[in-house]
């Protein structure tokens, strides 16, 4: 799972005349960079290999955990499933755990049910794949996608993800 990333549908001194979202449902805040965002999350599943297999698209000031319930996670038994610090939701990891797939997401260290430390070298270097699949679609991403609707925003930014998803097929196949 990635840590859902901003795409911007314009620029903070324009939120007023946006027309394609209005609301402050679509004011989001990136924590690591100090700024807000006027837009939409783009949130991931990937393989192990960094193909993704699940996305979903959020207003930017929707809570990380709060999406993580809207995973459909149709994965077969056996499947692991890694996520971010943010995505410590004890409930979700027990019916997982019921279902036969293992739910390991960092911990911060104040919580209870900390992993073995190999547990948590082996979580933070899968994590590193997870991270390199999200740079590597707002790399492809455009500074700006120009678009009329909503709907065609969307759609744009599920044909990137689509495009690095067959961009990652031809470069694993050559």
């Amino acid at each position: 799972m990635q840590r859902p990333f901003p795409v911007a549908v314009c620029d903070n001194y324009r939120i007023k005349r946006c027309r394609l979202y209005q609301g402050e449902a679509y004011r989001g805040f990136i924590a690591s960079k100090k700024r807000y965002f006027y837009g939409l999350k783009i949130h991931l599943v990937v393989t192990k290999d960094g193909q993704p297999v699940e996305f979903f698209l959020t207003p930017g000031a929707d809570s990380d955990v709060a999406c993580l319930d809207l995973f459909d996670f149709d994965l077969p038994p056996g499947s692991e499933v890694y996520a971010d610090r943010i995505n410590t939701h004890y409930a979700l990891e027990d019916v997982f755990s019921e279902a036969g797939i293992l739910f390991k997401p960092l911990r911060k260290k104040n919580l209870t049910r900390q992993w073995e430390p190999w547990e948590r070298y082996w979580i933070s270097l899968h994590r590193k794949m997870i991270e390199t699949t999200g740079s590597l679609i707002e790399r492809i991403l455009p500074k700006s996608i120009h678009a009329v609707t909503s709907v065609g925003f969307e759609l744009k930014v599920s044909l990137f993800i689509l495009a690095m998803s067959f961009g990652h097929v031809l470069k694993v196949a050559t």
